[in-house]
């Protein structure tokens, strides 16, 4: 079993964007620029946004980051979109979600510019990547696409099954493995409703699991040989940490382990190459690289 280090992997990248960024910023061109918005006070999205600001720190970009009480209407968060769309300093942004139940969410991610909306979510975005266009392409399926190809771990040709249908990475995961200048694999989604799940599990060379129920992947579901990306990210409580609780994924990790030819640990594994995937297309917006 060989471990998957999403932290390492995350931090050896973020030092090559950084290098990149010092290389344009020497021939007189322009530091990227990531805004973040933070609506409320979530602990998880706390965390997230925190973790960013740092790696814009460690890539040499300029973050701003822009906080709202949950009580901020939709006008008003509309209106700071429309801010940030416009300020051409700033290169790309992001609106942390989950946000509070009485905002639109898809109407927020649509006012976003796409040629700003580093996230990936825009349906202009999730259109192009469809079809294999150069696009910002959502930060967790990018970070595991960019594990497998670090780890030299073969695709092309191989059965994945993804465990997860979500728009946030279920579905943008399953159209990157089916491409064939990513996966070039073949791929079936299972999803809460699916029968004979454990069977088509046990058939893949590949899991993704993204489905967010803590240890739903066990033993009797994967083949020996098979490798295990575990997308889960459950706080569960853990009267032993000071936090009172721990990140559980969607795989049972000492379980299924064993079996495999490589796995990605929860936390350390795709979580910090989500931030990073962020990084990598805050500096994909800030060369100009897929729009003008």
């Amino acid at each position: 079993m060989n471990l998957i280090d999403g932290k390492a992997t995350a931090a050896k990248i973020k030092e090559e964007i950084a290098q990149e960024v010092e290389q344009i910023v020497n021939a007189g061109g322009k530091r990227p620029h990531l805004a973040a918005v933070l609506v409320g006070h979530d602990g998880g999205s706390e965390t997230y946004v925190k973790n960013k600001v740092l790696a814009c720190e460690a890539c040499g970009f300029k973050s701003t980051l822009i906080r709202y009480e949950d009580d901020i209407t939709e006008e008003e968060l509309l209106s700071c979109v429309e801010k940030l769309n416009n300020d051409a300093d700033i290169d790309g942004f992001i609106v942390q979600l989950p946000l509070p139940k009485h905002i639109d969410e898809q109407k927020i991610i649509e006012a976003i510019d796409y040629r700003k909306d580093v996230d990936g979510f825009h349906p202009i975005n999730v259109g192009r990547m469809a079809i294999g266009l150069p696009c910002f392409i959502s930060a967790t399926p990018l970070g595991i696409i960019t594990l497998l190809k670090r780890y030299g771990i073969e695709t092309s040709g191989k059965k994945c099954v993804i465990l997860g249908r979500s728009n946030i990475v279920g579905k943008p995961m399953a159209q990157l493995m089916m491409q064939k200048q990513y996966g070039d694999s073949t791929v079936t989604v299972c999803h809460s409703h699916s029968k004979n799940l454990k069977e088509e599990c046990r058939k893949a060379d590949i899991i993704i699991a993204a489905i967010g129920s803590p240890d739903f992947v066990k033993a009797d579901m994967v083949k020996p040989g098979a490798v295990i990306v575990d997308v889960g990210t459950t706080r569960v409580p853990d009267s032993t940490r000071k936090s009172g609780f721990r990140l559980n994924g969607d795989v049972k990790f000492d379980e299924v382990s064993p079996l495999c030819s490589y796995i990605t640990p929860v936390p350390g594994g795709v979580g910090p190459m989500t931030i990073c995937s962020l990084m990598k297309n805050t500096l994909a917006a800030g060369k100009k690289e897929y729009y003008k």
